[in-house]
């Protein structure tokens, strides 16, 4: 069972799709339907959506900003397009943020079916892999198996000194690998394959490990010329690269970081989802030149290693432990912990500051701390005791309920005040939070 969003700023088209979804005989568990992009944030925010159908042009916000905020909340999430223009540039962004369909107005509701249809049955079919054992990861997963010497000379390059690494990027451009870059990050996945109440054999080890570098691949195809290969037993390696355009010229909002991290959080939780395994991910930073990968993949390495002292986070990117304080020798446990609580303090004492902005996202507190929107969730949530959305979401409601108890303000005055789009979307968010609707707790 699925749950499915629906974002159009005509209330009558966001119902009507509704009602068609609704009567499909499709497993859907919850249906929800937003006006505009903040709206439908607030949504993605607090409820587990696998599937966003979204407009375009909407206001404010338009559909592919959402696109890019939704991503940043839950990389995984799918994504239906539909515009009243047949614009190639606007398909061409759709498709890079992995939309799975880009749909014409006036929609033809045999086709959105169609389209929702292929999407789900995709996300139960890797379901299944988990659910039906080892017997069907080789029949769920058709991708062939690195050859053993591409394999060899890609773990090479990771390892070996510059003036090694251009004779085997050339061996490596034989067996149709390039590596052009000049942009290059890395990454590192690293499985947990054995545990005390799961032993594993050693082939179905080879067949998780030949599973989860699947998924990676699988969530690589919108990446193109970014590679993925085996460095170890229960360990994967990730090469992503760009030229110098996709470089230059990636929206603000799809920041490389920004992808990098959505990206590990995606394939940690594909891990997990699809073939029950904990893992961790190690992220580098970007750097310029195909001489830089052992730097690189010494950077990824050393994320890992953090999870030694962060045993319950998963995803770890570099930069996030390596400001002045890092440079010069690993912190004490004081010294971490101090950072830890700078951190949180100050993101805590913005969103006191601009809780009732509109569009408030965990990018903008997490640019306003220098980390990855990652971190900072994890860093709040272990400092504050709540998680960074539930605490914006308590001072707007708290002081939401002080307005309305405290003054005559209207209902569409209090929702401007904190925030909210519009009052109806605003009376919605305050019963699910206090039980009451605003004009029951005036009354």
């Amino acid at each position: 069972m699925h749950r499915i969003l629906i974002v159009d700023d005509e209330p009558l088209i966001g119902q009507g799709l509704s009602s068609l979804l609704a009567s499909s005989g499709i497993g859907i568990e919850a249906l929800y339907v937003a006006h505009n992009g903040y709206e439908a944030l607030d949504y993605i925010r607090m409820e587990e959506i696998d599937l966003l159908i979204t407009d375009i042009q909407m206001g404010a916000m338009s559909g592919i900003e959402l696109m890019h905020q939704a991503k940043l909340v839950r990389p995984w999430i799918q994504t239906i397009v539909i515009s009243a223009h047949e614009t190639f540039q606007y398909a061409q962004l759709a498709m890079r943020l992995g939309a799975k369909d880009y749909l014409i107005k006036p929609l033809d509701g045999a086709q959105l079916l169609d389209s929702v249809r292929n999407v789900l049955l995709k996300l139960e079919k890797r379901l299944k892999t988990q659910e039906e054992g080892m017997e069907t990861l080789h029949e769920r997963f058709r991708m062939s198996e690195p050859s053993d010497h591409g394999t060899e000379l890609l773990n090479r390059l990771l390892a070996e000194s510059y003036d090694a690494s251009a004779g085997v990027a050339a061996q490596l451009d034989k067996l149709g690998v390039q590596l052009a870059g000049p942009y290059f990050a890395v990454l590192k996945l690293r499985l947990q394959l054995q545990s005390p109440d799961r032993p594993i054999t050693d082939r179905d080890s080879r067949l998780l490990r030949y599973g989860a570098l699947n998924i990676a691949a699988e969530l690589l195809e919108s990446d193109q010329g970014s590679i993925v290969f085996y460095s170890g037993d229960a360990e994967l390696s990730i090469i992503m690269q760009w030229d110098e355009e996709a470089y230059e010229n990636a929206p603000a909002a799809e920041s490389k970081l920004n992808r990098l991290d959505m990206f590990g959080r995606s394939l940690h939780r594909s891990v997990k989802r699809y073939l029950g395994l904990a893992s961790i991910v190690g992220i580098s930073q970007i750097v310029q030149g195909l001489e830089q990968l052992p730097l690189l993949n010494g950077q990824a390495v050393q994320a890992l290693r953090w999870s030694e002292r962060h045993p319950d986070h998963d995803v770890f990117y570099y930069g996030d432990f390596h400001e002045d304080l890092y440079t010069k020798e690993e912190p004490s446990e004081d010294e971490l912990r101090a950072q830890h609580n700078r951190i949180a303090e100050r993101s805590k004492a913005y969103i006191d500051e601009h809780f009732a902005q509109k569009g408030l996202t965990l990018h903008e507190v997490a640019q306003h701390n220098h980390v990855s929107p990652n971190y900072l969730s994890y860093l709040f949530k272990k400092t504050i005791g709540m998680n960074l959305w539930e605490y914006v979401m308590k001072l707007r409601m708290e002081e939401s309920r002080r307005l309305l108890l405290e003054t005559d303000m209207r209902r569409y005055e209090i929702a401007e005040r904190v925030g909210y789009e519009s009052p109806e979307h605003f009376s919605k968010i305050f019963k699910k939070y206090y039980g009451v609707s605003p004009s029951e707790l005036k009354k």
